[in-house]
């Protein structure tokens, strides 16, 4: 059973530069028509390894911890030894997923579209993945890891991007990301926001409630309307942020501190900020939020299939599953894995209203994700030139 006191400690290291650094920049466009349908039949003999490329935190061994391992069993189980690198960003992963040296990977949705685009991942055959059918369906199928009804992979962890105040200085408590947006003046100085492109989304889901008339279906696909709308609101907030934050270290000394009294977060910096004795809460906002589920996929030209495979049932087995999401500080991806964590009502798993409410990062493309021909949608490659400009 995973304690409360790992989690606090698990928010370390792999969450410092795994998921804050989750959509760094990108200069790509990718997303459209997918790769071939290729998908296996049935499984033959464990090929003997498996190479692997995921953010930091993902593939444990014991030699970052010793009391941290899950690779161990897997060699013991399918003969099939483990060789693992980490990557800091999704462009860094997409590129490193063109040299063929990987059979496996666990990517984030603002990846995952581009290498279905690119060829470089298979579809996966759920069929022969024993764990997959235990995993929650509202993670299954979804804009981000299939196309046309086909998996390209299998659901590992999620979380919401929420709202953090400080209780002592925030009154009433909010409800709302206003406080972030059009009310920010209130605590000029002391907003802070998640330093990254993607952030464009999160302006995006507040527009959708409070300016319907912009017709934003999905924070994901804005035309050049839309966007310029974003941007604008995002700008006008500049100058009220204290603080653009992607260390997690960083956004917790600012709440300590009382530098941030307001701004984006993540559940496990709550939970640390909480374990401190400091006076903040979250809440997700009535408006929605944006969110985070990666998915383990397999490489087009995986030079052990078979073991990839066997890996992708590894890690979404329960016990496993709960080490990993636990370990890294997100939901686990199914209810049994709930069984060998304690901390699944902090990070909501399993409750589907409150997935439904997340908008989970997806790789902004030309070709419009909410299904619109008519118009052509702002691709993260301008996504990256606005957030320099906003950032000023």
């Amino acid at each position: 059973m995973l304690h409360s006191s790992h989690g606090k400690r698990i928010a370390g290291t792999a969450l410092a530069i795994g998921a804050i650094a989750v959509l760094a920049g990108c200069g790509t466009s990718g997303g459209g028509s997918a790769a071939p349908s290729e998908q296996a039949d049935e499984l033959g003999d464990y090929e003997g390894s498996v190479s692997i490329l995921a953010w930091p935190g993902y593939v444990e061994d014991g030699s970052n911890d010793p009391a941290v391992d899950w690779v161990s069993g897997f060699e013991e189980e399918t003969g099939c030894e483990v060789t693992s690198k980490t990557y800091g960003t999704s462009d860094e992963a997409v590129n490193l997923m063109k040299t063929g040296d990987y059979d496996v990977i666990a990517a984030s949705g603002d990846a995952t579209l581009r290498l279905i685009a690119a060829g470089d991942v298979a579809p996966v055959n759920t069929e022969l993945i024993p764990s997959y059918e235990g995993i929650y369906d509202f993670l299954k199928e979804k804009e981000w890891n299939s196309v046309d009804g086909q998996s390209y992979g299998v659901p590992h962890g999620y979380g919401a991007n929420l709202l953090l105040y400080n209780t002592e200085v925030v009154s009433p408590a909010p409800t709302s990301w206003d406080i972030v947006f059009d009310s920010a003046s209130e605590y000029s100085g002391k907003i802070t926001a998640y330093d990254s492109p993607i952030y464009i989304a999160d302006a995006a889901v507040y527009l959708m409630t409070h300016q319907p008339e912009l017709g934003i279906e999905n924070p994901y696909a804005l035309d050049e309307e839309q966007f310029q709308a974003a941007v604008d609101l995002l700008k006008a907030q500049r100058e009220h942020v204290g603080e653009y934050w992607s260390d997690y270290l960083k956004e917790i000394q600012a709440f300590e501190t009382g530098d941030s009294v307001a701004g984006t977060t993540w559940q496990v910096i709550q939970n640390v900020l909480a374990g401190g004795d400091a006076t903040t809460e979250v809440v997700l906002p009535e408006e929605g939020a944006t969110g985070w589920s990666d998915t383990w996929m397999i490489a087009s030209e995986a030079k052990s299939p078979n073991c990839a495979y066997a890996w992708l049932d590894w890690i979404a087995s329960p016990e496993t599953n709960a080490a990993a999401t636990a370990y890294f500080g997100e939901a686990p991806s199914s209810q049994e894995a709930c069984d060998y964590r304690d901390d699944c009502e902090a990070y909501h798993a399993g409750d589907e209203e409150y997935a439904s409410q997340i908008w989970y990062w997806t790789t902004p493309i030309a070709e419009c994700v909410d299904g619109r021909t008519d118009v052509e949608c702002v691709d993260y490659a301008k996504w990256t030139e606005a957030w320099t400009e906003i950032k000023g």
